[in-house]
């Protein structure tokens, strides 16, 4: 199916000049193969969770106005109207703050006990779960939201009800280690999806919905 996606002005402020990080990384390789190809398993699970481990007391310090920048740019521009809030791959909470300042209720879930220990116990429900195979009913969840976090579609479509959006956000843009352009998260969906895309601090954003 091919990818709709709008891209909006960059907002104010806005970086393109990242220095080279993320292209380098063997996530990226990672990032295509679960979205494309669906390559997960428990022991590559296993791996990228004990990485993430291994990340988490110095996560929350990679937190910057321009990192964050993308997310808030999403919140205001992207047309997100809430509902059930679920972020996938929440890590120390940074975009959980900024979904909790907006909604009422929101669910953190993330694949590393240590990230979600280093987490604001008051910015969400916190769970530790496998992305790919979410403990949410189908249907269930209006509004899923992902940072810097790994894409698997099936579970996208199965568990946002039939209006539901997606958000995802490349905090370093391009040069995000979890990588994907709008274009391909629209068509790594199942179905036919269209998204509006912004730019905004170092980063870029996406908000997708099913075409009905």
């Amino acid at each position: 199916m091919a990818a709709t996606v709008t891209w909006l002005a960059d907002a104010p402020g806005t970086q393109r000049d990242i220095p080279a990080f993320g292209s380098e990384s063997a996530m990226r390789k990672v990032t295509r193969q679960v979205a494309f190809d669906g390559r997960w398993d428990a022991e590559r699970a296993a791996k990228v969770g004990a990485l993430f481990d291994s990340m988490a007391d110095e996560w929350a310090q990679r937190a910057s106005p321009e990192r964050r920048a993308a997310m808030t740019d999403a919140l205001d521009r992207g047309g997100i109207r809430g509902g059930r809030v679920v972020e996938l791959g929440s890590g120390t909470g940074a975009g959980t703050e900024a979904l909790a300042e907006r909604f009422g209720s929101i669910v953190a879930l993330d694949l590393s006990l240590a990230m979600l220990q280093n987490a604001p116990a008051d910015a969400g429900s916190r769970v530790q779960g496998d992305s790919s195979a979410l403990p949410f009913h189908d249907d269930s969840v209006d509004t899923l939201t992902l940072v810097n976090m790994l894409l698997f579609p099936s579970e996208v479509d199965r568990v946002l009800s039939p209006t539901g959006q997606l958000v995802w956000v490349n905090s370093l843009a391009e040069e995000t280690p979890i990588h994907l352009p709008p274009e391909d998260v629209v068509s790594a969906l199942p179905g036919a999806w269209a998204a509006v895309a912004g730019r905004a601090g170092t980063g870029l954003w996406c908000v997708a919905a099913r075409v009905s």
